[in-house]
């Protein structure tokens, strides 16, 4: 049954009120503006500090001061084990099994690394699939991996566009093109939720189509993970990738992560670029020949853990863990679905929002594409204290992040912007 939402504030602070999830936003630190915590919409770019991070941090630094290299396995989370930290977690929140999945490297790293395992095109079957105006990296990644195989981008990638006059793209043309190119397709490589307009795909859809053609299909979930509840492996998807500093809160440049089928993960024999971190552990420090892969994802590692650099992701998946992604899915809709009803009553302000009404196709976005003068908008609005994201040429992205934004936050950014010019 659809809510019945009301234009006031003490609408928005009952609402506060009676959320389930209120507690969690004491738990970040919010930059100030004016000797108060800021309005922060941006966490589909950064999100927030976990007040735990320095707490762990700082335990890291006692144990290096400690224990030196012994640290390996004397601190009290042994850096030798250290990604083991993070796999039941992020398991949960990706839908996996825990072997699937591994925190690791950076996402536009994981791309390339997973692309060299499945991407092993013929010279009959040798396109790609991807959408049309995904994240630059995205398109530096598969354009770049296209040519190391010798293969001419503007032939061997098909870009699915929305349709005239659209903005979204219809999972109708996706399936259409992946069945139009058959047996030339080698592999389909979407973003999860695309970042400008905030749509999110239909991957299990996708991932069927894609086999049977057989092509493999994998995600780069940046803007999803962390957004929306995922089943990565009950969708049979082949590969994915992801970051944690968006909606998983674990500092700017932490540690991505990836996933793998297991059919596919237990497979020594799929070509991985191999290092001494994804080589079996009971034979890691015997330093001999020979790569052998370990059973999972985590053979898709090559160099050591870094450890300061995932204590903030430590401290993130905590929080998920007590929060559970089913509680913070269903405040999401509510918060989201606020922020539209709220947004969409602005009539003084040339900007409609692009991202889809249907709430089973966005996570925690609202993208506001204007006419003229957005630039504008958004700078008042950062002036005013409330911080949103600037995507060229002409986006405002508000990201209503159920762990920590309020509904009292979002009237808040309607009462600026109705306000505003």
């Amino acid at each position: 049954m659809a809510i019945t939402f009301e234009n006031n504030l003490a609408y928005a602070q009952n609402l506060d009120r009676e959320d389930i999830l209120y507690s969690f936003r004491e738990r970040f630190l919010f930059p100030q503006h004016q000797d108060a915590d800021i309005s922060y919409f941006c966490g589909n770019s950064l999100g927030l500090q976990p007040k735990s991070v320095g707490y762990l941090m700082q335990k890291e630094l006692e144990d290096w001061a400690k224990h030196g290299v012994e640290g390996h396995f004397r601190a009290r989370n042994p850096w030798f084990s250290y990604h083991h930290l993070f796999s039941e977690r992020l398991a949960k929140i990706v839908g996996a099994n825990i072997d699937e999945v591994v925190a690791v490297n950076t996402l536009t790293v994981n791309l390339h690394l997973l692309m060299i395992s499945f991407y092993r095109p013929t010279k009959d079957k040798y396109k790609i699939i991807m959408e049309a105006g995904a994240f630059p990296s995205d398109q530096y990644a598969v354009e770049t991996q296209v040519r190391m195989h010798g293969f001419d981008p503007n032939d061997a990638i098909i870009e699915i566009k929305p349709r005239e006059g659209a903005h979204i793209i219809e999972e109708d043309d996706i399936i259409a093109a992946i069945q139009e190119t058959g047996q030339e397709l080698a592999l389909v490589m979407f973003g999860g939720v695309n970042y400008y307009t905030g749509q999110f795909f239909n991957l299990q859809a996708i991932t069927q189509a894609a086999h049977k053609v057989g092509a493999y299909c994998g995600f780069d979930l940046a803007h999803a993970v962390g957004n929306l509840p995922l089943r990565l492996h009950d969708w049979n998807v082949d590969f994915a990738c992801w970051c944690s500093y968006k909606y998983l809160n674990s500092g700017p440049g932490a540690v991505g992560g990836l996933y793998v089928q297991e059919h596919h993960s237990k497979n020594p024999e799929i070509l991985r670029l191999a290092g001494w971190w994804g080589n079996e552990e009971k034979g890691r420090f015997k330093m001999e020949k020979g790569f052998v892969p370990q059973k999972g994802a985590a053979s898709w590692q090559m160099s050591n853990a870094p450890v300061f650099n995932m204590v903030a992701h430590n401290a993130s998946l905590d929080l998920f863990e007590k929060a559970g992604m089913v509680a913070l899915r269903e405040k999401s809709l509510q918060l989201t679905a606020y922020a539209q009803f709220l947004l969409e009553m602005i009539k003084h302000l040339p900007f409609e929002i692009i991202t889809p009404k249907d709430p089973n196709r966005r996570g925690a976005q609202l993208s506001l594409l204007f006419k003229e003068r957005g630039r504008e908008v958004f700078e008042a609005l950062s002036a005013k204290g409330v911080v949103a994201d600037w995507r060229e040429p002409n986006v405002i992205r508000i990201a209503p992040v159920p762990m920590y934004n309020t509904y009292e936050d979002v009237y808040r950014l309607y009462e600026v912007m109705a306000n505003l010019l």
